[in-house]
């Protein structure tokens, strides 16, 4: 498993995370319920940045620890008793910025930043073309959009075959005029439902300033 955490770079507390309610006002309007009180009509034009079967999500309380970009504004809350992180040697040639290992198991991450802008959806199309690179048989499983601790972020869940390993792979990607972020999460398809909270708990850290 060590060997499969060190090839792999190409592309809780209880976590919070849920879909807004619809209701119906007095007016017969249907509406989405927001968790902080707000609301908005389902008739009115939305982009994706305002869907409205946007998933909320926040960071755990256990996660205290504030890792923060080199170069670009964001940063990612840890649990230090959970989770290991190393930083990028510059005499090596890394994609990531920062490398996670889950302390003591087999799941891990990984920040990989731009400080360019890149379209949304472009990102997400260059991450599945290089993973696809390593992985042949890797396939898109589940996409959605989420709100991170006020940052929305588009989510990618991709399963395939990583070194002769099954594996999924769980990821966060962003993008500002600032910067362009990929967080990525990944264990052995055998056990991401053991991990899956952990690697949600990690990726959930993550804010943008």
């Amino acid at each position: 498993m060590k060997r499969f955490a060190l090839t792999f770079v190409v592309m809780m507390t209880f976590f919070q995370c849920y879909s807004q309610t619809k209701a119906v006002t007095d007016k017969g309007r249907e509406v989405v319920l927001y968790e902080d009180g707000t609301y908005k009509y389902t008739d009115e034009k939305t982009s994706w940045e305002t869907r409205l079967d946007t998933v909320i999500c926040k960071r755990p309380a256990s996660s205290t620890f504030l890792l923060k970009g080199n170069k670009t504004p964001y940063g990612v809350y840890t649990n230090p008793k959970k989770w290991h992180f190393k930083k990028a040697d510059e005499a090596e040639d890394h994609a990531y910025e920062y490398f996670f290992t889950l302390i003591g198991e087999d799941a891990y991450g990984e920040l990989i930043t731009e400080g360019t802008y890149i379209p949304i959806n472009e990102i997400k199309e260059i991450a599945y073309e290089n993973a696809v690179k390593k992985s042949p048989d890797l396939k898109k499983i589940k996409e959605d959009v989420r709100n991170i601790n006020g940052t929305i972020v588009h989510c990618m869940q991709m399963e395939g075959t990583i070194s002769g390993m099954k594996i999924v792979l769980l990821g966060y990607y962003y993008s500002s005029e600032k910067m362009t972020i990929q967080f990525l999460s990944w264990s052995a398809k055998n056990q991401f439902s053991k991990y899956q909270s952990e690697l949600e708990n990690l990726l959930n850290g993550f804010v943008a300033f």
